[in-house]
């Protein structure tokens, strides 16, 4: 696949163009890795990464269209947890989040 970190062959375009094809995809890995350590509710995801809560809404909200986090409710409060889909496209998401570290 063709894109701005070389040419290599990924399974997962759409991992791609979430992370590397918008100008935000660096905020949404800040996101993704902190979801992936565990689940987080947008207010602690806002304060861990000193990121307005707005902004924290956009970005889950893209993944969640993207079907990589989904949001379960607990008492009141809604956690953003992985899918099945993220979770099977690790390899490449590690991957990537490498080459973007290095540039």
């Amino acid at each position: 696949m063709e894109g701005r970190l070389g040419s290599w062959s990924l399974k997962s375009k759409e991992l791609v163009d979430l992370l590397i094809s918008r100008e935000g995809g660096r905020t949404t890995m800040k996101i993704l890795d902190e979801i992936l350590k565990n689940p987080k509710n947008a207010n602690q995801l806002s304060k861990m990464l000193n990121l307005n809560y707005k902004t924290i809404i956009h970005h889950t909200n893209i993944m969640q269209e993207h079907k990589f986090i989904t949001k379960n409710k607990f008492n009141k409060t809604y956690y953003f947890h992985p899918t099945d889909k993220l979770i099977k496209n690790l390899d490449e998401y590690y991957f990537i989040k490498e080459e973007m570290d290095k540039r």
